[in-house]
């Protein structure tokens, strides 16, 4: 429910039906009741939940809860970007009695499901499972006395570690649209490494051709993907499209920023709410928010929305009428780097001519990749600003419904194939994770954000690092 993207689980499908298994693929944004209904139905003998974005963890958790009150004893396995061996230990494990299987990545699916489907080896396997969980458990309960954490109002006291440096005003002010943006301005932008890694082909591209191991599997799925993607390109099968815009802005408190619609900055169109690292850090470095990135006053914060899926849905229709799940994967891999692409050809362009804080600059491929440049484009929902809900501020002003872009109830983008974030042109920006957050900061954000605790600590749930449950505080 609330997740749209689904080439990992597309991948799982195909290599289990490769090896004799029948799957019965629900498709994305799928409610727990539409699940469980279907596997009565089919009297399914496996249920398999795959989560991208952060909320699909909490998902996972009321899936399982639900097949505990419903009496199930189906195997659940768990997989995808946002999940770990940990989060399937402590958190879905333990509402289930059924057994739940975290599976690492498609190689896996087919050991776990031949071995949760034999007589012989499922005994085993389950004893080793849950001796395997019950060591993930200690290691996670044993981890929070050994953390040290800023109490949070003395945090806030401290200087600002980073000295105020306004960024220049961009050329033009307020959003732009770039629609239809040319594919084919976008293909020498495409980093293929990441390609490779979906289809769990591990090794740097280019390098990654001449593998010892994978490179004739790895070359064989490039030469594949430059044919699609000429196609693409030459055919149009897709549409691009880019909204970004600049709003004058000012650090307001220590963690927010407010955007507004004047240079005068009175017409007040939004508060951005950030987060602060809480850990104490060894070095005695900065406990950083992206708030410290903007000028109390007198400064510009960026932000943009591109995608390279729409009209992809007529191409993928045909692909599934012609049961051709290879074709299908490729192409939704290809639409992925293309928005990706998009991002950076965008944010060169934000940096050197719509913004224009960089106008010298010229850098190659892999300086771009390895983010060799000035400012940076953190996405709500990712390590330096983990709500995704102000994903929400960001499709407002830019306005990004109007073109062909929205958000599920929680807040993943659709089309799939989509980029989003803010621009800071701050020369000491860099990307950092928050980290683990103590309930003092948890209850000032939820403040800032007119939450009770509860939903914060319901968006926030990956960094915290207490037990939300507990009043004990590490």
């Amino acid at each position: 429910k609330g997740d749209v993207h689904d080439i990992g689980k597309n991948i799982v499908a195909v290599v289990l039906q490769c090896n004799n298994f029948e799957v019965i693929d629900l498709g994305v944004m799928v409610p727990t009741a539409k699940i469980l209904e279907k596997a009565k139905e089919v009297n399914a003998d496996l249920i398999g939940l795959s989560g991208l974005i952060t909320p699909s963890l909490d998902e996972m958790v009321n899936v399982a809860a639900e097949m505990q009150r419903l009496g199930f004893k189906t195997p659940l396995l768990i997989g995808g970007a946002t999940t770990s061996k940990a989060h399937t230990a402590v958190k879905i494990a333990p509402v289930y009695e059924g057994p739940v299987v975290y599976v690492t990545d498609a190689s896996r699916s087919v050991g776990v499901a031949s071995a949760l489907m034999s007589a012989q080896q499922r005994p085993a396997f389950l004893e080793s499972l849950d001796g395997e969980y019950t060591q993930v458990r200690a290691r996670q309960a044993g981890r929070r006395p050994n953390q040290r954490w800023h109490d949070f109002d003395a945090l806030k006291a401290l200087p600002a570690p980073l000295t105020a440096a306004p960024a220049p005003s961009p050329h033009q002010f307020g959003v732009q649209v770039l629609a239809p943006y040319p594919l084919e301005d976008l293909v020498d932008y495409i980093d293929w490494t990441p390609f490779f890694m979906t289809w769990e082909l591990a090794g740097k591209f280019p390098a990654i051709l001449t593998d010892e191991v994978v490179g004739e599997a790895a070359t064989q799925l490039f030469a594949d993907a430059k044919a699609m993607l000429k196609r693409i390109v030459e055919e149009r099968w897709v549409e691009a499209r880019a909204i970004f815009g600049f709003w004058p802005a000012a650090r307001s408190g220590r963690d927010d920023v407010t955007l507004y619609g004047d240079e005068d900055r009175r017409e007040a169109l939004a508060t951005l709410h950030f987060l602060r690292q809480q850990t104490i850090k060894p070095d005695g470095s900065a406990n950083l928010s992206l708030a410290d990135y903007v000028a109390p006053e007198g400064d510009w914060v960026g932000g943009f929305a591109v995608t390279a899926g729409l009209g992809a849905q007529a191409r993928l229709d045909a692909f599934e009428a012609d049961h051709d799940d290879y074709q299908s994967i490729l192409f939704k891999a290809l639409m992925d780097r293309l928005a990706e692409a998009l991002a950076e050809r965008l944010h060169e362009r934000v940096r050197t001519e719509f913004w224009g804080y960089a106008p010298q600059e010229a850098l190659a491929k892999e300086a771009l990749i390895q983010e060799a440049y000035r400012g940076i484009r953190p996405a709500p929902g990712y390590p330096a600003c983990p709500d995704h809900t102000e994903k929400a501020k960001l499709f407002a002003l830019l306005g990004a419904e109007s073109q062909g872009l929205s958000l599920t109830e929680s807040f993943a983008m659709a089309p799939a194939a989509s980029v989003s974030g803010w621009y800071f042109a701050h020369p000491e920006a860099r990307y950092f994770g928050v980290g683990k957050i103590q309930r003092d900061q948890v209850m000032d954000y939820a403040a800032r954000k007119g939450w009770t605790l509860e939903e914060a600590e319901q968006w926030l749930a990956p960094n915290l690092g207490y037990d939300p449950h507990s009043r004990d505080v590490a």
